[in-house]
């Protein structure tokens, strides 16, 4: 049996060591995972009701087109329902992106470094991936504009970058569709959009209304807390969706994950007091790496990215021994730095903690 060409040589992807592994290899009582920018605070309490609500459906098929919560999503951004697309997280929708418009030999533009699973479900459909060097860990976007050719299909940005934490301006992105052909779908990856606080984050829903070639990604997994049930969704042109649904596969989340985003979505209190915890985390830390004369980027969602200054595998492993679990650069592509979550401030004061101790007993790099 040998599988098709395009996958021979493609890494399986590698998530962040979960809690009880880490527990059982180091004999801790107490590990604190930083590593998956999960949100610390949990899930809306109205999202659990609304899951023990459909236990005694758990022998039903689920809403195909999760009608219900996609007349909810698009009340809430302002869209037509025929604008919207469900998958099981937006990864997958992602994963439909590349198998709806892409074919062995077509071209796609992403940045280097960013959110891996555009690149590897590109190699799966034979598309050619262009990379575009992280200007400042941002997405240079005049880099990317001059990448596209007559062969390009879709240009990805994530936005906040993952696994940086920058951010383009509106300012930056529309400058950029405006000198995009219309033939390049535009995806526009905002998992972490709901944790900004600045004015000058892109209103990719305005930008929908007046490109017809961009979509944007959004996710139940990071602020709304939902990351065990997969659930995530596009927002897009109806022509680009339709062609997206031809491809998604019946079924493709759960009645618990529908249920559960319907009521979340209708708890902005909750959204709201999350943003507000993440901002004052994300102030302490930045603060706290400024004491320890670390650098880090500018981050817009709930991580951030800083140069430990030191070897990033040896700083990792130093941590975990030390019960918290970051993602090592040198996974990343970046050998000296670590992403890090940001946690409750419990949490983020346990990770300072352990960080000073393990930068005194590991060595700069020279």
């Amino acid at each position: 049996m040998q599988p098709k060409q395009t996958i021979v040589h493609l890494p399986v992807y590698q998530p962040g060591k979960p809690i009880e592994e880490v527990k059982r290899e180091l004999g801790l009582t107490e590990v604190i995972k930083l590593a998956s920018n999960e949100n610390p605070f949990g899930s809306s309490p109205k999202a659990r009701e609304a899951i023990e609500a459909e236990l005694s459906n758990i022998s039903l098929y689920p809403d195909g087109g999760a009608v219900q919560l996609t007349e909810a999503v698009a009340e809430y951004l302002g869209v037509e329902t025929n604008q919207i697309i469900f998958g099981a997280g937006s990864d997958e929708v992602i994963l439909m992106l590349a198998r709806a418009f892409l074919v062995q030999g077509d071209e796609t533009v992403m940045a280097t470094h960013t959110f891996p699973q555009y690149k590897h479900n590109c190699q799966i459909e034979g598309a050619v991936s262009i990379e575009v060097p992280l200007k400042d860990g941002t997405h240079d976007l005049e880099g990317m504009l001059a990448a596209i050719t007559d062969r390009t299909k879709i240009v990805w940005i994530c936005n906040p970058n993952n696994p940086t934490g920058t951010m383009n301006t509106d300012a930056e992105i529309k400058a950029f569709l405006a000198q995009v052909p219309p033939h390049v779908l535009v995806v526009l990856d905002e998992a972490y959009c709901e944790y900004n606080t600045t004015d000058e984050f892109p209103d990719s829903i305005e930008l929908i209304g007046q490109y017809q070639n961009v979509i944007a990604l959004r996710t139940f997994s990071k602020i709304y807390g939902l990351a065990s049930l997969r659930i995530g969704y596009g927002v897009g042109h109806p022509d680009v969706i339709r062609s997206i649904n031809q491809v998604r596969e019946p079924f493709n989340t759960t009645r618990f994950a529908q249920a559960a985003a319907l009521a979340a979505i209708k708890d902005q209190d909750f959204i709201k007091s999350c943003r507000e915890a993440n901002t004052a985390g994300l102030l302490y830390l930045t603060k706290q790496f400024e004491l320890l004369d670390l650098q880090a980027f500018p981050a817009h969602g709930n991580f951030i990215m800083v140069d430990v200054g030191r070897p990033a595998g040896a700083v990792f492993d130093g941590l975990l021994r030390n019960g918290i679990i970051v993602r090592g650069g040198h996974l990343l592509d970046f050998p000296t730095s670590i992403r890090v979550t940001i946690g409750s401030q419990e949490q983020n004061e346990k990770f300072i903690t352990a960080l000073t101790k393990v930068l005194a007993d590991v060595p700069v790099q020279v």
